[in-house]
């Protein structure tokens, strides 16, 4: 990992994700946050910029070494979501907590959601971003060097294809496996729904692009949204965004 992305972090949390979590939480700038999968973090320095309380837990101690060496301000410390000691660890509760782009990769989710609901204080709230698993780049080929990238839905071919199509195009062989691995542990918006029930979250906010915020600073691409419709949301929506609260069992 790289500068690089700590800031193309920075640039969307001023553009896109602060403002609209203004526009969510009243008291926002008052929140206790952290930030789950925090990466290179860029987003809690911006909170940090505004004087704001933060933390962060990622796992990789490579991104943690670089997120205190570019913001040596920041509480950043490596950590697992299903770590099962994780909120002991932690020692306080939060007023919001975000995770964007991880729980796709997570298979352990109730173990995540009970770390979600121990960490989070009496009525908090739950920023979440992921892929739907049927999506047509929730493999993440697009992280691959071949025609494979440009390709849609490549995650839902039969297994034998995906790694003939790998070969043929000369696609990393690491990235073939990381594709096969995404569509088996990916987590579908139905899905989403249940564990969020389960653990006691309501949706505050749930919105399903077609064309997701990011892609604006990717590309170019102006955001667009599409309805919550059963089935086909799960192929066209590229990305789900939600606001959840946590309610008493």
């Amino acid at each position: 990992m790289s500068e690089k992305h700590f800031h193309e972090q920075v640039h969307f949390s001023r553009s896109y994700l602060v403002p609209f979590l203004q526009k969510q939480i009243a008291d926002f700038e008052r929140q206790r946050v952290l930030e789950v999968g925090c990466a290179e973090a860029g987003f809690l320095h911006v909170l940090a910029e505004r004087g704001m309380e933060v933390v962060g837990v990622e796992l990789s101690p490579d991104r943690v070494r670089l997120a205190k060496a570019l913001s040596p301000q920041l509480d950043v410390r490596v950590g697992d979501v299903t770590d099962r000691h994780l909120a002991e660890t932690m020692q306080q509760t939060f007023d919001l907590i975000v995770i964007r782009e991880v729980i796709e990769h997570v298979a352990d989710r109730d173990a995540l959601f009970a770390n979600l609901r121990a960490l989070s204080a009496d009525e908090g709230r739950v920023y979440i971003t992921f892929p739907p698993r049927f999506s047509a780049f929730a493999g993440h080929q697009q992280m691959g060097r071949s025609l494979l990238r440009r390709l849609p839905y490549v995650h839902l071919w039969p297994d034998w294809l995906v790694r003939t199509a790998g070969r043929l195009f000369q696609e990393h062989d690491y990235l073939i496996e990381e594709v096969l691995h995404n569509y088996r542990i990916g987590l579908s918006v139905h899905g989403f729904e249940k564990l969020c029930r389960r653990y006691g979250f309501v949706f505050l906010r749930r919105d399903l692009f077609l064309i997701r915020p990011i892609y604006r600073q990717r590309f170019g691409w102006s955001p667009k949204k599409i309805p919550s419709l059963p089935v086909l949301r799960e192929f066209l929506a590229t990305g789900c965004e939600c606001l959840l609260q946590k309610t008493v069992l």
